[in-house]
């Protein structure tokens, strides 16, 4: 069956959520958005391409930083609106220079952090 972004179910604002997660060992490393083009660009290039809701652009993950994705599978969750794409990560997948975004844990009410080894934090 050949895919169609258009069967995907986009938000309000024309956005679906990604999830990266590493393909070595199965990390989750981040969470972000993608429009219809955006998916299309991902999977022609296999480059994972973002859509940027600050900058509203598009935004291919290590463009500038170097830390790239490279796209290995591309999922579509049971209700099709939200993605996951397991990818080749180069470098720390979090804007702050951590492995991971999810470095924080919840643990009895308090907030501990975990992963941060090469962090800004």
């Amino acid at each position: 069956m050949t895919f169609d972004p258009a069967t995907l179910r986009y938000n309000d604002q024309g956005l679906i959520p990604v999830i990266a997660q590493d393909v070595t060992d199965g990390a989750v490393l981040m969470l972000a958005w993608m429009n219809s083009e955006a998916v299309l660009r991902t999977l022609e290039s296999n480059r994972v391409t973002y859509w940027s809701r600050s900058r509203q652009a598009f935004w291919v993950k290590g463009e500038t930083s170097g830390h790239t994705q490279e796209l290995v599978e591309m999922r579509i969750d049971c209700d099709r609106d939200c993605l996951l794409v397991t990818v080749r990560q180069t470098g720390p997948a979090c804007h702050t220079g951590a492995r991971t975004c999810f470095f924080i844990a919840l643990r009895d009410g308090e907030e501990a952090l975990v992963e941060v080894s090469g962090g800004r934090l």
